[in-house]
């Protein structure tokens, strides 16, 4: 599978892929969509790559103008990997590389504020709430600013009632077994809501 740098500063740099199947590589029509919905909003933005992987989501992120990406991975050939990667695409400098629980990150205080949070975790175990779960445990995340988008596959939405708090859904796509849920702060004065997804 071609995995590359879509557009930006790097457009057509060849990313390498983390070996074995601990990952889900983003395929690039997705990706291709994803930036599409975020646009003009990316330039000068800090991005969380939470679940990194290739750190594909990124790297594009910083391709199209971001202007710092942290990446976290738990898995010591991913966090390899998007390390050559970075190196690759000559964003080292904007970057930072963290070998992390991503669920201890979270409830830690950020180092900086985060306007883009991707969590892309392994699938079918449910660790996709479990970090909107724990981010919303942690305000010190939270900004009006913040907007979180979660990959998974379609089937993962079955049965699926989200209590929020301090998020609210705005958007949802899909794209073959690519399911996108984009997420924002509420306004101070919601309450918490329910949301069937799907």
């Amino acid at each position: 599978m071609s995995h590359r740098v879509i557009a930006g500063s790097a457009k057509g740099r060849k990313l390498q892929l983390v070996p074995g199947d601990s990952t889900r590589p983003i395929m690039d029509r997705v990706k291709e969509a994803l930036f599409s919905i975020i646009g003009w909003d990316i330039l000068d933005a800090n991005f969380l790559d939470l679940f990194a992987g290739t750190g594909s989501v990124g790297i594009e992120a910083l391709s199209r103008g971001a202007q710092f990406a942290t990446f976290v991975d738990m898995d010591r050939t991913a966090i390899h990997t998007v390390l050559e990667n970075l190196k690759t695409t000559g964003f080292l400098e904007q970057s930072e590389v963290l070998q992390r629980n991503a669920f201890l990150l979270l409830k830690t205080t950020p180092p900086r504020p985060y306007h883009y949070m991707y969590i892309a975790p392994p699938q079918y175990k449910n660790l996709w709430i479990e970090a909107l779960k724990t981010l919303e445990e942690n305000p010190s995340w939270i900004h009006d600013e913040l907007t979180v988008i979660v990959q998974i596959d379609p089937k993962e939405l079955r049965g699926v009632e989200l209590q929020l708090k301090q998020l609210e859904i705005y958007d949802e796509r899909t794209y073959g077994n690519t399911h996108l849920i984009f997420l924002q702060t509420k306004p101070q004065e919601d309450e918490t809501s329910s949301t069937q997804l799907g």
